[in-house]
């Protein structure tokens, strides 16, 4: 018995690596993009809230100094 592979699997096994190779590439861009999405909408999050509180102190500030 002969362990010689025919063109025809060594095709299938090259597009067979091809195709698992391109989908964990593909998966680990997601994974990348995705905690980027998160850790921007984090620190805007986190912005936001600086501004909240910033606005705050200044409408105290002009009420304490109106009184």
């Amino acid at each position: 018995m002969s362990d010689h592979m025919s063109k025809g699997e060594t095709a299938k096994d090259a597009v067979q690596h091809t195709v698992e190779a391109g989908a964990e590439t593909v998966a680990s861009v997601a994974m990348i993009l995705t905690g980027a999405v998160r850790d921007i909408t984090h620190a805007l999050g986190g912005f936001a809230t600086e501004m909240f509180e910033i606005r705050d102190a200044a409408r105290r500030a002009r009420a304490e100094a109106e009184d």
